[in-house]
């Protein structure tokens, strides 16, 4: 939670054995990945933190046939397709502040505007979804720290996936909380 680094792409598509998680890559002759990115980082605020927004405006296209993996999945043979991974508009806004007392406090807010729906035979998306990340720790000890991690705080729940290849349907995850308990020992 505190690494404010958005995390890169995977732009290849992939899909799951039934709802496994084990993933099989599936290649497409061609792809093309169109877009900007603009990033924002703060200086320090008072000395304590700082604030982040990464917005990216992207497509995700692919041409040709399928020319490694293992499905039937069959592309338009004519022209560009959108891709499982094209997702017009993407903004990641968060914070991270050492509080007093020597606790800190950590938040991400994140909005999609919608994967690619693969339900449909027109060019059409998933609905936006937005979710907030939130997490708080603080030393009690030398050598001991306790802290919380609350994922999708509202606990919102949305369709990430749904194409038509064997990789089944994919929600976003419910709210998770974690507790975590770090214990630092001297060799």
């Amino acid at each position: 939670m505190n690494d404010y680094h958005q995390r890169a792409r995977n732009y290849f598509d992939h899909n799951a054995i039934g709802n496994s998680n084990i993933f099989f890559p599936l290649t497409i002759d061609n792809a093309r990945l169109y877009g900007w990115e603009l990033s924002i980082r703060s200086p320090q605020i008072a000395h304590r933190g700082e604030v982040y927004l990464s917005y990216a405006f992207a497509h995700a296209e692919g041409s040709g046939a399928v020319s490694g993996g293992l499905t039937d999945f069959s592309p338009p043979q004519s022209g560009y397709f959108l891709l499982d991974h094209d997702q017009t508009h993407t903004l990641h806004a968060g914070f991270n502040f050492r509080l007093p007392w020597q606790t800190t406090a950590a938040g991400n807010l994140y909005y999609g505007s919608g994967f690619t729906d693969g339900s449909s035979d027109v060019p059409a998306h998933l609905e936006q979804h937005t979710t907030l990340d939130l997490s708080l720790s603080k030393p009690i000890a030398q050598n001991l720290t306790i802290g919380v991690t609350a994922l999708n705080v509202a606990n919102r729940r949305f369709l990430l996936d749904n194409s038509e290849t064997f990789g089944g349907t994919h929600y976003a995850e419910p709210r998770q909380i974690y507790v975590q308990v770090r214990y630092r020992f001297h060799y």
